[in-house]
């Protein structure tokens, strides 16, 4: 299950660098994290830590709990709203259909949904 959810997670990473105009080297100066292992993770070959996962969020000026969650990692909650979501600018229903879907897990709720707003912009 974790590879699936791994390959969206770097999918959904990937994405956030490229958007805050990073190269994988850039990432890993900031981080303190190699670039191989960054490049690594966003292939879904690793599950990063919590520390790998902070040091990113900070990189990316991104909230920490909102990795957490995108990364799995965060349970018992969804990831905070993206601006999008909350402005109106993204479509509600296409997030509310993949909560919704009960074929999918959880896990692939939280991967479906980071990609899509990785897609999207936030």
């Amino acid at each position: 299950m974790w590879e699936s959810h791994a390959q969206a997670f770097g999918e959904y990473l990937r994405a956030r660098r490229k958007l805050a105009e990073l190269s994988l080297r850039d990432l890993a100066a900031r981080t303190q994290v190699s670039n191989a292992y960054l490049s690594q993770i966003e292939r879904g070959l690793h599950q990063p830590s919590v520390r790998v996962l902070r040091s990113i969020a900070e990189a990316l000026g991104l909230p920490p709990d909102r990795l957490l969650a995108e990364a799995g990692l965060r349970t018992g909650a969804d990831p905070e709203p993206s601006p999008a979501d909350r402005d109106g600018s993204a479509p509600p229903d296409v997030v509310a259909a993949i909560r919704a879907d009960g074929r999918l897990t959880d896990e692939q709720k939280t991967a479906l949904t980071a990609v899509y707003r990785s897609y999207v912009g936030d």
